[in-house]
């Protein structure tokens, strides 16, 4: 008999989003957080930038939800961003009192910075590693709460009716990772928890719980270069999907404008966007200024106008980067506001007081997922998504700089108080064991590390800044063709953590380029060499669900 434990609340995740959500349920139940690395392995804590709000007087909401609208392309959910921005200045205070340290000025005020698409200064920020900083103090503030952090664990699969004991199946039972079919079992789409793989045992446990949610960050290891952390594998969005979930705008991935170009580095360092907010500017290959060329606000334009604007210059000169140039400000300034970025500069010979920085666009940011309504719920009962896992609809088509941390502290929030006072169920079903029997270890490592190789650069090179039909179809069918051997390989071999990550991102970067395919214009973070000019004036998702079990 497989081990099995049932616990109120399972939160898939341990960014900004499942830590904040968790210390709001764990009044509410015994709360379970999953997480397959170490629990600050996550996005949050390499977010530099900081967190938008309304926190001064010269600023109002009605700013913040025009900025918004306007970054999102006009494919904004607005009540979504009216709720992001209305709620999003008592969770900042909220972090306060649990012990969040933010950057203030001389008379104790907080000091706000300004990024790109802002109208006034609203960034609240510790320095350079705001990220980091808002972990540190969630997960402090979770430490003695009805809260266990459980770490080097990954979701294998969503509990759903095609789990239970009692589903009618065909041939071998699901559960499984040959993934056998089954007829569609009775009654309302519903979440009953997780099988879970725990990576030092091997062995696969059932938990069910009254809640799941999704709360595990975004994809950018679908992409070969990008800003990253290596558990960024899109799990949230597959393990949906698969389950039966709606997902939603998955074509609009944002490409950070300035990555660190450093050829000999493991992945790109990002060079946050509060730096064009302290007075950096773009500079060509020439080192003259070309960001009037593309937009009025310059250097300040939304992430996919100065994206697509460096990606133009790079194309038109040859060059392998552009500049930043912040020279203009002091070396005690910038120490002061950025020793982050300073230090890592410094590191391969760039003093960026003295000297230009060389950068180039990486992805970034997933800003489609799982869709949801304005409570984090599905469409799937029991199962919620959060933070860049989920599609609320604040984002549309291109996220407004610093709105992310937000978002995971709103929506997180609002999900606790969905659950608040919810019924619990009579009696949680019982669930089919993981048969995994008969199944070969695994021989070929370098398979796996291949495809994982393959799918990066067709991405990159198919599916990035510029797209085109041309190259979406070439993408699409080296994705499926790589998606059938994944699937070969996963059905054939004992589950390890990587064919796991594996699977789920050759799933995203199919339903990437599904969605991509499925807009007929260029919007947003979504641009299209077929279609310019051409963009829709009604607002339009793009919706993707996965109908009956998974064959």
């Amino acid at each position: 008999m497989g081990r099995q434990e049932d616990v109120d609340f399972l939160v898939l995740g341990s960014g900004v989003s499942g830590l904040y959500l968790a210390y709001h349920l764990a009044a509410l139940g015994r709360v379970l957080i999953l997480t397959k690395a170490k629990v600050e392995d996550a996005n949050t804590s390499w977010a530099q930038g900081g967190i938008a709000s309304v926190l001064h007087s010269s600023d109002s909401f009605e700013k913040h939800i025009a900025d918004t609208l306007e970054a999102g392309a006009g494919l904004c959910d607005e009540e979504a961003v009216r709720v992001l921005v209305t709620e999003g200045p008592r969770h900042i205070r909220k972090l306060m009192e649990l012990g969040a340290r933010f950057e203030q000025d001389a008379a104790g005020a907080l000091h706000l910075g300004r990024e790109g698409g802002h109208s006034e200064n609203r960034i609240v920020h510790a320095a350079d590693l705001t990220g980091r900083e808002v972990e540190r103090a969630l997960l402090a503030a979770c430490r003695g709460r009805n809260i266990e952090i459980r770490e080097f664990v990954s979701a294998v699969e969503l509990i759903t009716r095609y789990h239970l004991k009692d589903s009618p199946v065909i041939g071998r039972n699901v559960g499984t990772s040959t993934g056998d079919a089954v007829a569609t079992p009775p009654g309302e789409p519903r979440c009953f928890g997780a099988y879970v793989y725990d990576r030092q045992t091997w062995d696969i446990t059932v938990v069910r719980a009254r809640a799941t949610i999704l709360a595990t960050g975004g994809a950018g290891q679908v992409y070969l270069h990008n800003t990253n952390p290596d558990v960024a594998t899109g799990d949230g969005v597959a393990l949906g999907f698969r389950a039966g979930a709606e997902v939603a705008n998955l074509e609009f991935y944002q490409f950070h404008p300035t990555a660190l170009y450093n050829p000999g580095a493991e992945r790109p360092f990002l060079i946050s966007e509060a730096l064009r907010g302290f007075g950096a500017r773009l500079l060509g290959a020439d080192t003259e200024p070309f960001m009037q060329k593309y937009d009025p606000r310059e250097e300040l334009a939304p992430r996919d106008i100065v994206a697509r604007a460096i990606d133009a210059e790079l194309k038109r000169t040859g060059a392998r980067h552009v500049w930043l140039d912040i020279r203009h400000r002091t070396r005690e300034e910038l120490l002061e506001h950025f020793p982050n970025i300073f230090a890592h500069c410094l590191d391969i010979s760039v003093d960026i007081s003295r000297d230009l920085i060389p950068v180039v666009p990486a992805a970034h940011y997933m800003c489609g997922g799982v869709r949801t309504d304005l409570w984090g719920r599905t469409c799937i009962a029991g199962l919620y998504a959060v933070g860049e896992a989920a599609c609320t609809g604040v984002h549309g088509g291109n996220r407004l700089a610093s709105n992310s941390l937000l978002e995971g502290l709103v929506f997180g929030a609002r999900i606790a108080e969905s659950l608040t006072g919810a019924p619990e169920p009579a009696q949680m079903p019982d669930i089919k064991e993981w048969q995994k029997e008969g199944l070969a270890n695994a021989e070929e490592w370098i398979l796996v590390q291949h495809d994982f190789d393959e799918i990066k650069k067709t991405m990159w090179d198919y599916v990035g800044i510029v797209r085109s039909e041309l190259r979406l179809n070439r993408a699409m069918r080296r994705i499926q063709l790589l998606n059938r051997e994944i699937d070969d390989f996963y059905r054939r071999t004992v589950i390890q953590n990587k064919i796991l990550e594996l699977r789920n991102l050759g799933l995203v970067a199919r339903l990437i380029v599904e969605s991509a395919l499925a807009r007929a214009e260029s919007r947003g973070l979504h641009f299209m060499t077929d279609f310019p000019e051409n963009r829709s004036p009604s607002r339009q998702d793009t919706v993707l669900r996965r109908v009956g079990p998974e064959i």
